[in-house]
């Protein structure tokens, strides 16, 4: 009886080794476990069956069971070892599903204001006009006093200039327009000049619906011998019509800006109603003059346009505060 129950505790480590060598994976290995060393497994079915052998049994078979035991939890220990070292070189075979589809990595994309005003610069790149840039912390003479814009001027407190140092010999303060470019540019390079200037502008405002105390803008300037009103609304003719479209209607109305004579505002036809989308004019000839230029000689046009409030009417956004919100609720759309 002795020898019949160490041959079946031979089988059965013979069998559970074999087991374990076929066992890859982590959940493979849990399984083996289970199967062999948990509570209802077959080594703990045995050792609760030895209280049921006569009583000269006992001792030999239960010593034999718990030192197959013994080398059974040794054997399943160095093969989780295995199997974790070898885990780190190469995952195990169903740690992937090939047969899945690929995930795509999240990418961000451009700010809306960021992509209308690439489309602006577009639209006049391809008309001729060179793209410039420059800083968004200016000097005053830059800002206002070249620009035809004196110190007693009532334009200034329609912008309620953020001021920078007001105490110093040149007055500094955050741009409240990319005009100052304008001027920049003139003071560097005789005619023919043909510019675009974009960027970001600040002013003292009350915010709503429709107004920020930050904003971007996108200025324009074309100077030459010869250059009239009809080339100006000619240019900004094309301009809106790649923008909004062919057969969106355009108004020219009268208007005032110190640095243009004549001034002019351009109004679209949206759901019924003229709404504003920039504001320009004939370069005033006390600019021409400011920069060198022989005012008699040379004439140009100037225009200005906010991106948000283009991209408001383009896809209907009703508050320009969106925007500079950080909302991806709002962002992620576009």
């Amino acid at each position: 009886m002795a020898e019949s129950a160490a041959a079946s505790t031979q089988e059965l480590e013979r069998a559970a080794l074999d087991s374990l060598a076929a066992a890859k994976s982590e959940t493979e290995l849990e399984d083996w476990r289970i199967a062999y060393l948990g509570r209802r497994g077959e080594l703990s079915v045995r050792l609760r069956s030895v209280g049921s052998l006569p009583a000269e049994q006992r001792r030999e078979a239960g010593a034999s069971l718990n030192r197959l035991k013994s080398r059974l939890t040794t054997a399943f220990d160095e093969a989780v070892q295995t199997a974790s070292q070898s885990g780190r070189e190469t995952a195990p075979l169903d740690a992937i599903d090939i047969t899945l589809p690929g995930r795509r990595s999240k990418l961000g994309g451009l700010h809306p204001s960021e992509m209308m005003m690439r489309e602006i610069l577009e639209v006049f790149n391809d008309m001729g006009f060179q793209t410039v840039e420059g800083p968004i912390v200016e000097l005053e003479k830059y800002n206002f006093d070249m620009l035809n814009v004196p110190p007693d001027h009532p334009a200034r407190d329609l912008q309620d200039t953020l001021w920078i140092d007001r105490k110093s010999r040149d007055k500094v303060l955050l741009r409240t327009q990319t005009s100052p470019m304008q001027i920049r540019t003139m003071e560097k390079q005789k005619p023919p000049v043909r510019i675009v200037s974009p960027g970001l502008c600040f002013r003292h405002e009350a915010t709503d619906a429709t107004h920020e105390w930050q904003f971007h803008q996108v200025e324009g300037l074309a100077v030459d011998e010869g250059v009239t009103m009809s080339d100006l609304k000619g240019t900004l003719y094309e301009f809106t019509r790649r923008i909004f479209g062919t057969q969106r209607k355009i108004r020219f109305r009268c208007d005032y800006f110190p640095f243009v004579e004549p001034g002019v505002d351009v109004s679209v036809d949206w759901n019924g109603r003229w709404v504003e989308i920039m504001g320009a004019g004939m370069v005033h000839p006390k600019v021409l003059e400011g920069v060198g230029y022989d005012s008699s000689k040379y004439t140009g046009f100037a225009f200005g346009m906010g991106p948000e409030r283009i991209a408001m009417l383009r896809y209907n956004i009703e508050d320009i505060r969106h925007f500079f919100s950080n909302d991806l609720r709002f962002l992620s759309q576009f």
